[in-house]
Formats: structure tokens, C-alpha cells, sequence
């Protein structure tokens, strides 16, 4: 089973590699051939000034005025290489999976990994990202306060679709993902079938977004299969989930095994007797 990293996971990569990439410019870059990674070239001759995250985006401000723009997909992965092999960067000399490699003034190398190339690159200038519609539209980030359970009633009202669809839209909240929605609808016991919520379980459940999120943030992720952090470790928070991934199970609130459908084409876990619509 593929995971795709959601928030937690992209904030612990961005917490580890920004103190080290920070002020380096980018002195050469190799890619793999297809077009999502091949924008990584236009960010050589740049320098690094900070590096943030919206959602499940890692956003590398340059000093160009762009940003290098990076979406992990199901597989992808940073890590920084302190010592580089000489001569120019080269994707060849890191592995078969390696798709970009950006040779920084330090003499390390920054390097992205991804197996089943889901990810994508893009150098856009700053803030502008009418090509990126996801980062686009994309709604407050969980852990600010801009998002709320008032803000998230308002961006549910009058939407048809179950309420776990709306939040991996990303419209709701930004980068809530299959396993987080599961573990924060069932800890707020809201059916994800549901399609329609009042302002006091809106309140509830954005508390028990940011509540889950936190945790994955605070036990470096959740390592199911592919996720490895910048340093090449598993995250912890696996240990942690109470619903997703569980089916079968006992719930650990009334003891009937969790129940598991497909809902919008995503595996969903939840508890039949505790979470109500």
C-alpha cells in the first residue's frame, strides 16, 4: 500500500533540512529526464533563503524572487549529502531512483529520491501558483489560526460530498491526507460518510485535526511503507493510530471491530458504532 506524506511528515523533512540548506546557493543540477523534474535546473545560481511549507508542499525561497516548488507524491524524499562525488552532479552516480540533485557552495549536495515518480518540481515566481491549482485553492494551514471550527463550517456549508472527501480535497484545511482524516474523524466520532456537520462538531473536529497532526508532527511522522524523513529514518507515530490501517480490529473506544470501506475511491477505517452521521 502506497501512502502519500501529509503534513506531518512534510514538516518534519522541512524542520530537518532547512538549518542545513539554508543560506547555500545552488551551484549545478541534474535530473532525470521527464519534465517533473527537470525545472529543478532552473533554480541553479540561486540561494536558498528559507525554506517553509503550505500543506504538503515544501517551498524553497531563492533569492531570484522564485521558489522551487516540491510535491514528495507517494515516494519521494530529500536528503542532504555532505561530501559529493567530484566532478559535476550527477542523478547516475546516487542510485536509480535519484531524480534531481542540486550541488550546493558547501561542497554537500541536496538530492531527491522518489521510486514510483509521483512527485514534481516546479521554479514559479514566488507566491504565484496559478499552474499549481491544488496549492492554488488550497485552504488554512491547521496549526494557525486561521483555521478554526467556524472556518471550517463555513467551507463545508452547502457541499455535498462526505465530509472525509472534502477534507483531502484540501479545500477545508490544507494537508490533511488518508490517514490523518481517519484518525481525526474518528477521535471527533463523525461518521466520514457524513455530508453535512453543525458548528459544534465543526468545532470538534477542527480541534481533533490539529490535535492528530500535532502528534504525527511531534513523533516525526508515520512510517507505514515508503516515508523515510531527511535523515533517512522511519517515523513513529504508526504507533500511535487508533483507526486508520486498523480494520478488523477492536475499537478502542467500544471493543466492535473497526469497519473498513472504500469511500471516494480511498480505504476508509472508522468505528460503525461510535462515529455517527
Amino acid at each position: 500500500m502506497l501512502i502519500m506524506p501529509e503534513l506531518p511528515e512534510v514538516e518534519t523533512i522541512r524542520r530537518q533540512l532547512a538549518p542545513l540548506i539554508q543560506g547555500a546557493v545552488i551551484v549545478g543540477a541534474d535530473t532525470h529526464w521527464s519534465s517533473k523534474f527537470t525545472p529543478a535546473l532552473d533554480a541553479v545560481g540561486a540561494t536558498i533563503l528559507n525554506l517553509s511549507r503550505r500543506g504538503k508542499y515544501l517551498l524553497f525561497e531563492l533569492d531570484d524572487g522564485n521558489e522551487l516548488v516540491a510535491h514528495l507524491g507517494m515516494t519521494g524524499a530529500f536528503q542532504i549529502v555532505a561530501q559529493h562525488v567530484a566532478g559535476s552532479p550527477s542523478c547516475a552516480a546516487h542510485g536509480p531512483h535519484t531524480r534531481a540533485i542540486w550541488a550546493l557552495d558547501d561542497g554537500g549536495q541536496l538530492i531527491f529520491r522518489d521510486i514510483r515518480r509521483f512527485g514534481r518540481l516546479r521554479v514559479v515566481p514566488a507566491g504565484v501558483y496559478e499552474d499549481i491549482p491544488t496549492l492554488l485553492t488550497m485552504g488554512p494551514e491547521p496549526l494557525s489560526d486561521a483555521f478554526s471550527g467556524r472556518s471550517l463550517h463555513a467551507a463545508l456549508r452547502g457541499r455535498s460530498r462526505a465530509i472525509k472527501t472534502q477534507l483531502l480535497s484540501q479545500r477545508p484545511v490544507a494537508g490533511v491526507g488518508n490517514i490523518y482524516a481517519d484518525e481525526a474523524l474518528f477521535n471527533a466520532r463523525i461518521d466520514p460518510r457524513a455530508h453535512r456537520i453543525g458548528p459544534e462538531r465543526c468545532e470538534v473536529l477542527a480541534s481533533q485535526i490539529k490535535a492528530v497532526l500535532q502528534t504525527g508532527i511531534d513523533n516525526g511522522g508515520t512510517t507505514l511503507r515508503d516515508y523515510v524523513d531527511a535523515r533517512g529514518g522511519e517515523g513513529g507515530n504508526q504507533h500511535e493510530l487508533v483507526a486508520y490501517g486498523r480494520a478488523g480490529e477492536p475499537c478502542i473506544s467500544c471493543g466492535n471491530p473497526l469497519h473498513s470501506i472504500v469511500l471516494d475511491a480511498r480505504t476508509t477505517t472508522f468505528c460503525r458504532t461510535c462515529q455517527r452521521r
